[in-house]
């Protein structure tokens, strides 16, 4: 093993995770740079869930014989000893006649992944102990953030069992890695995704009708807590730590943050490209672009400096308001799970960190001059100016008062709301998440956050316009899709370092959800 290996090794071990798996680069050294780099597959993603053949040592071994013969064909090696599983290479073909029901009732079986006990020999895959449903194309396991919004329309489709082991697949990891990665991929083992673990326990409780859930995931609520909030007691004010950041005035937020400063295995080619044209050392980069995975919204302008360009990424500087509002869930959810047990002190505790969260929320991000939420700039000490559909967390989980739920409500309906849906950001850039995209998890909670602050035509409009959006695309193409154009609705979503993926979980779970309340409230 190369001393870079042995380096990522005890990255890994730092982080606390427990897989002894090695990632791809790790396996690989040489070969998985060259592959990358070479772009033997247009996709990076593509190598990185690739299955060997023979054993890696075997791999390496006919590699270093090989690669610097005459004719030496990169391409054709990795054909020879590499495959996709074999689940990956089904293909599906929708029934549009049957209708978007019926096509969205038989996507949670096509995307649903078997329980496994172990993974493939060397393959990047983490096992889990359940099943689990898949966003679909290239995203070939479970991702965090994405697998709640799928719930909410298992939910809908009453498959609450298949719900119960996805929350079961996500409190395993909790107790494995000692956090929920980005996804199921070793790859993957550096880095987290907007904790929506507790949102996802409330769903379960809610569908299985009983308090003892909330019990049942109490400790796994707790460590997902200690994850995030690591090394914030040591903080002195306006400084950040991994994944805490005391605030200028002594309150305790969170960031974004990756355990590594590496370019990312499944984005290899990108990254390194990337940072041919950054000014900055590339660990910070490199760190930043990694902490903008983690957000989920890899990529967008909102992370970007000045310039608004990828070279100026700066996304560990900044204290996200949308994540803010969903570590300020698990607090009252913690709380909640205390106060069912009897244990007071510790309910009392959490509540009192959830008050507090929310105090400093309304202190650091909200703009009286936009009317909107913002992210804060730690570094410049001053709001940040970019506008974006974040702002509606705080609406969708009542960090807001009624004042201001009514004016971000004029400003969500005038900056962002368009024919198809609202735009994640005003900015073209050529980034995903941004104009003219829209995303199902986004559109969700702007509806739910309306309807907290009962502006219910508002919501209506949103949820409508998009639903309609949904299903005209399907009806024309047979498929449900990542994210979509909703300025031109009649043109696809671009951008992004990926062809446009369909599938897609998110976008299934949240169309299910609208299309039902929408038919509960036309009753």
């Amino acid at each position: 093993m190369t001393m870079k290996n042995v380096l990522l090794c005890f990255l890994l071990l730092a982080t606390g995770v427990a897989y002894a798996q090695p990632s791809p680069r790790q396996l690989y050294p040489g070969l998985f740079e060259a592959v990358q780099l070479g772009r033997v597959y247009p996709d990076n993603k593509t190598f990185v869930d690739l299955l060997p053949t023979v054993p890696p040592a075997e791999v390496m071994s006919a590699y270093q014989r090989e690669k610097d013969q005459a004719g030496f064909d990169l391409k054709a090696f990795t054909q020879r000893y590499f495959a996709l599983p074999a689940e990956d290479t089904a293909t599906y073909h929708s029934n549009v006649a049957a209708g978007i029901r019926a096509h969205l009732d038989t996507l949670w079986t096509v995307l649903r992944r078997p329980a496994r006990v172990t993974a493939p020999p060397y393959s990047s895959l983490v096992a889990l102990p359940k099943s689990y449903v898949v966003p679909g194309g290239r995203f070939r396991e479970v991702y965090y953030w994405d697998s709640y919004f799928t719930m909410l329309g298992l939910q809908e489709a009453g498959r609450t069992q298949q719900v119960r082991d996805m929350v079961d697949n996500f409190a395993y990891l909790i107790d494995q890695v000692g956090f929920i990665p980005n996804g199921n991929r070793t790859y993957y083992l550096t880095r987290s995704q907007p904790p929506f673990f507790a949102q996802m326990v409330q769903l379960l409780a809610q569908a299985e009708g009983t308090p003892a859930t909330l019990a049942r995931y109490r400790p796994q609520l707790e460590k997902e807590y200690t994850y995030w909030m690591a090394g914030a007691d040591s903080l002195q004010p306006g400084t950040a730590t991994r994944r805490a950041v005391r605030m200028p005035k002594g309150e305790l937020l969170n960031r974004y943050w990756d355990s590594s400063d590496q370019p990312r295995e499944e984005s290899y080619a990108e990254d390194v490209a990337a940072g041919k044209l950054t000014r900055q050392p590339l660990p910070e980069f490199y760190r930043s672009v990694r902490a903008a995975a983690a957000s989920g919204w890899d990529f967008s302008t909102r992370w970007f400096g000045p310039a608004n360009t990828m070279a100026t990424i700066e996304t560990t500087n900044l204290v996200p308001v949308d994540l803010n509002c969903l570590v300020l869930v698990l607090e009252q959810t913690l709380a909640r799970a205390y106060e069912q047990e009897g244990n007071k002190a510790q309910a009392f505790a959490y509540a009192q960190k959830a008050k507090a969260r929310a105090k400093a929320i309304q202190r650091y991000c909200w703009d009286r001059q936009a009317d909107w939420y913002v992210d804060y700039d730690l570094p410049e000490r001053r709001r940040a100016s970019i506008h974006t559909l974040a702002g509606v967390f705080p609406l969708a989980y009542g960090v807001a008062t009624k004042g201001q739920a009514s004016k971000a409500a004029r400003r969500l309906e005038s900056e962002f709301l368009r024919d198809g849906g609202l735009l994640t950001t005003s900015n073209e850039s050529g980034q995903q998440w941004d104009a003219p995209n829209a995303w199902a998890p986004l559109q969700y909670l702007a509806v739910q956050g309306l309807r907290r602050y009962q502006h219910h035509a508002l919501a209506d409009t949103v949820a409508h316009r998009w639903t309609s959006l949904n299903v005209r695309v399907f009806r024309e193409t047979g498929k449900l899709l990542e994210k979509y154009n909703v300025e031109d609705i009649h043109k696809t979503a671009g951008g992004g370092e990926y062809p446009l993926q369909d599938g897609f979980g998110w976008t299934n779970g949240v169309l299910l959800k609208l299309l039902n309340e929408q038919k509960q409230r036309q009753k």
